[in-house]
């Protein structure tokens, strides 16, 4: 099993930026498709950005597209999201997570390794 550790979280004024990784234990990264997901209080898990194995594919919801950018290091175990243009309500806890069931997919429930979660907080 893939263990996910996530970094660069933090508090960041609206327009600001911010990036955040995703560690990946394991040498069988380059076979999992990838994801971040996100989560503020009081609402449910929702995708933010994902991409495939070979991070060719990607795909993002409209409340991010254009301002948040998925990318992957197979050389480094590493799946990054740069977030530009932050928004107050891009606030919420950010997991990194990884799926061994499916190549690509927008659905939580089809990622089977999770990260602890990083915070992201956007201030107006």
């Amino acid at each position: 099993q893939v263990q996910l550790v996530e970094s660069g979280g933090g508090l960041v004024q609206a327009g600001g930026s911010l990036r955040l990784s995703c560690a990946a234990s394991g040498r069988t990264f380059r076979s999992y498709a990838m994801g971040w997901f996100r989560q503020a209080p009081g609402k449910e898990r929702e995708f933010v950005a994902v991409l495939n194995r070979s991070g060719g594919l990607t795909t993002y919801p409209d409340s991010v597209k254009g301002r948040f950018t998925i990318s992957r290091d197979n050389a480094k175990n590493t799946v990054y999201l740069q977030m530009n243009g932050l928004k107050p309500e891009d606030t919420a806890v950010y997991y990194c997570a990884a799926s061994t069931i499916v190549a690509f997919s927008v659905k939580s429930n089809e990622y089977d390794c999770w990260g602890q979660g990083t915070q992201v907080t956007v201030s107006s």
